[in-house]
């Protein structure tokens, strides 16, 4: 098995057990191979421990069940995904979305769809002339609507100069990729949906099909470049870069809208 596949079995299991404890030695007994193998590929094509993907997915799931079971408490919810108290949900909590829980229910709840900061990943690819891989990450829970909506626009945005900030710490990259996503839904309607789709790219669907719509999102992210967040008591700057494109006429295959939303961005 090449390391590709491995990591794609390491990423599936992890995917069907986050309601279940999960330990690195049992992801590896499974992929048939030893620990350190699979945290060296894990690292090298995600660039996160097993232990930190595990936390993010697990933040990730349990944010779209506080809204879309706003009865469940909190207490429910961290039981759901492993945590067997209220405080250690919302440090692990804090730790992804640098909000509480109770900060982020208040906030998102009126959304049609809960931003993944950090979605599944699918795949990785290579683009021609590219020295690094890019990622595919799992939107499917956004596709339905993104065919109903195919002659909207999307805003995309890119984050300037993410590696000297990771440089510094992945914390402040988390912090960075966390800002970005903020920053989108604030410059939104409720009816627009944010999204990931690669390592530090992202997608606005607006739910118009007036351009002008999507370019006053457009100068509402970009009058913020320049503005800084707060890693360790040191201000950071952070910069978007931002385009605007359209589905194309007819159904999309699920492959054919990264490549569309990767070129926007890219151009």
């Amino acid at each position: 098995m090449d390391n590709l596949s491995f990591l794609m079995n390491s990423l599936s299991f992890i995917e069907q057990n986050l309601n279940n404890e999960i330990k690195t030695e049992d992801i590896a007994k499974n992929c048939f191979a030893s620990k350190s193998s699979l945290e060296k590929t894990f690292k090298y094509f995600t660039h996160f421990s097993v232990h930190d993907y595990i936390v993010r997915r697990r933040i990730m799931k349990a944010s779209q069940l506080m809204i879309t079971k706003p009865s469940l408490s909190l207490l429910d919810v961290a039981v759901e995904y492993g945590y067997s108290s209220h405080e250690a949900f919302t440090r692990a909590f804090y730790s992804v979305w640098n909000c509480t829980p109770s900060e982020f229910k208040e906030k998102y709840s009126e959304r049609k769809k809960i931003p993944e900061l950090f979605p599944q990943i699918t795949g990785f690819f290579q683009n021609q002339g590219e020295l690094f891989m890019r990622r595919t990450v799992d939107i499917s829970q956004f596709y339905d609507l993104i065919i109903q909506r195919k002659k909207c626009y999307f805003v995309c945005c890119d984050i300037k100069s993410l590696i000297p900030i990771n440089e510094i710490s992945r914390k402040a990259g988390d912090l960075a990729l966390s800002e970005t996503m903020k920053r989108m839904l604030d410059c939104s309607s409720d009816e627009d949906i944010v999204f990931r789709f690669g390592a530090d790219e992202f997608a606005l669907l607006t739910n118009s099909e007036d351009i002008t719509y999507a370019e006053s999102i457009v100068n509402k992210i970009l009058a913020l470049n320049g503005k800084t967040f707060v890693f360790e008591d040191k201000e950071i700057p952070l910069n978007l870069y931002t385009s605007i494109t359209k589905a194309d006429e007819g159904t999309m295959h699920y492959d054919q809208l990264f490549t569309k939303l990767t070129s926007s961005i890219r151009k």
